[in-house]
């Protein structure tokens, strides 16, 4: 299999500080539709013999050099040997056209990360965990349902985005004619992008900020569009997905079958944010009728906001330490 050829950055340009306690690299790895994914590597630093391994994606329209990385980074701290990836089509990875996202093929690159870790020589294949934050914490549940090799998941600050491009924010569009008026409207923007030859962008986060900004949007702009966590390569922080992305998320639900997972699963959102509906009735629709409910938890952060679990915010509220054990107890 010929993979694609990518330009990776030699440079550190995280927008975290780089930790002494791990070694750093790029890596890459190809998922089952030939997409070549870009990674950063962190391992303990003097690590001996098979590690266990955790793959880090998300949020959903960041990059590997924003929060993912930083949560691998910290878990390696931890003795972790972690990658932090970005999701096909975007920022280092391949994939054409750009600034896509999938239902399928980002839980895919998930599984691909486990396809990659599982066959490194200091990777104890039978310990393998995954973390998706925001976007890709619906993603890895998904993985988690349909991937038997991952033995702990977590979730972080997580959206369905099957439900909010299908339903609107707080089901406010849950409606066959809401859903019919925005596939109207996306399958037109097909036409226009199909004559332009170009895929029209959504835009990223509003900036600067109206006046009348919504919490959550204040939320994000304190994130992305700051020095905080802007990044050249970041979607959020820059142009945004392309418009037409919303419809294979209207047409399929990720999270079908997450009451059938048995491996562990940990959902950790913050009371205080906007998506904290998201990752509590994910958790109640996990542990429904499930047989296997009794490795799986709600974490819930009280205080936080949606992006105070992507860096900690001010009062660096991620329990990092709490993490590492859950991974640790569950990946034995």
């Amino acid at each position: 299999m010929k993979n694609e050829e990518l330009v990776l950055t030699k440079e550190w340009d995280k927008t975290f500080t780089k930790s002494d306690k791990v070694d750093h690299s790029k890596v890459t790895f190809h998922n089952r539709y030939g997409i070549t994914l870009a990674a950063d590597m962190y391992t303990p630093k003097n690590a001996v013999g098979k590690l266990p391994a955790i793959a880090v994606c998300g949020p959903f329209g960041a990059v590997k050099e924003q929060c993912s990385g930083l949560y691998a980074q910290t878990l390696a701290e931890r003795g972790f040997l972690t990658i932090a990836f970005d999701p096909s089509f975007t920022g280092e990875s391949g994939g054409i056209p750009r600034c896509v996202a999938s239902p399928d093929i980002n839980t895919e690159d998930f599984c691909a990360a486990v396809d990659f870790l599982s066959v490194q020589d200091n990777v104890d294949s039978e310990r393998i965990g995954i973390l998706g934050i925001c976007g890709w914490g619906g993603m890895a549940i998904n993985a988690a349902a349909i991937d038997t090799r991952i033995k702990a998941t977590v979730a972080s600050t997580m959206y369905d985005m099957t439900r909010v491009n299908a339903n609107g924010y707080f089901d406010s569009e849950d409606s066959e004619e809401k859903r019919y008026e925005k596939k109207v409207a996306l399958n037109a923007q097909r036409i226009k992008d199909y004559m332009s030859g170009e895929y029209e962008l959504g835009g990223g986060v509003v900036d600067p900020l109206p006046d009348d900004a919504p919490y959550f949007v204040v939320d994000y702009h304190d994130y992305y569009k700051t020095p905080r966590g802007y990044h050249a390569r970041s979607l959020n922080s820059n142009g945004g997905w392309n418009i037409t992305s919303s419809l294979s998320f209207i047409n399929m639900p990720i999270l079908q079958y997450s009451n059938e997972i048995r491996s562990a699963v940990m959902i950790m959102h913050g009371d205080k944010a906007h998506s904290f509906y998201f990752g509590k009735e994910a958790y109640e629709a996990m542990i429904k009728d499930n047989a296997y409910a009794d490795n799986k938890q709600l974490l819930v952060i009280e205080g936080a906001s949606h992006t105070d679990l992507y860096d900690g915010g001010k009062d660096k509220v991620i329990p990092f330490d709490k993490l590492a054990a859950f991974y640790s107890e569950n990946m034995k």
